[in-house]
């Protein structure tokens, strides 16, 4: 059961997404007063900051399983440099296929100077919206890597969330290893959203 000082700091969470989701709505055109009232009663109320996503893939090993994993994503309605940090495992768009979603870290944002290890390829700064995210699996040969080696760098609006913790198998599970800050921002979402027998039906699904 959560503390009193954790549920404060988890509806001040809500508080917050459901501000950034109204505001994005705004920029983009799709705002309405109608439309405000409802995202903040059914946020406040009824929704969840987090949502399951099921992944069958190497590239993220050992982070998560060789064979993929079942991971608890926290949502993020405005991604930029406050709101997701380098080091974090990040879900976002495939760049190639935007109606799938791929699981890599971020390894650079804004301003970081890129440099490969192949001396023909010319250096680069990120810009404003951009960001770098690689793979976890060591294993996996550069080129063969499907991250920002291959496709580049990728805007920082795609990313659609933060997985805060991983279900490999039924006794091998546990919060994500992100930025120090993520970690301490998601702490209680994890101790109020985390559902682990949720987690394991899913997974077995």
């Amino acid at each position: 059961m959560a503390s009193f000082p954790t549920w404060i700091r988890y509806v001040t969470s809500k508080i917050d997404y459901t501000f950034a989701v109204a505001q994005k709505s705004y920029l983009q055109g799709q705002f309405s007063e109608a439309l405000s009232i409802n995202t903040h009663v059914r946020t406040l109320f009824t929704g969840k900051l987090t949502f399951l996503h099921r992944i069958k893939e190497e590239e993220m090993a050992p982070t998560i399983g060789t064979e993929g994993g079942t991971l608890l994503v926290r949502k993020i309605a405005d991604t930029d440099v406050t709101k997701v940090y380098i080091g974090d495992v990040v879900m976002l768009k495939d760049p190639t296929m935007s109606d799938k979603y791929l699981v890599r870290r971020l390894a650079a944002t804004k301003g970081y100077e890129m440099v490969s290890t192949d001396e023909k390829d010319e250096p680069f700064v990120l810009e404003n919206d951009e960001c770098w995210v690689v793979s976890d699996n060591a294993e996996v040969k550069p080129k063969d890597s499907y991250d920002s080696r291959t496709f580049g760098p990728v805007s920082m609006t795609d990313i659609v969330g933060r997985v805060i913790y991983c279900m490999r198998n039924d006794v091998d599970h546990g919060p994500m290893n992100n930025s120090r800050s993520s970690m301490k921002e998601d702490s209680p979402i994890l101790a109020v959203e985390l559902d682990v027998d949720e987690l394991k039906k899913n997974h077995k699904e």
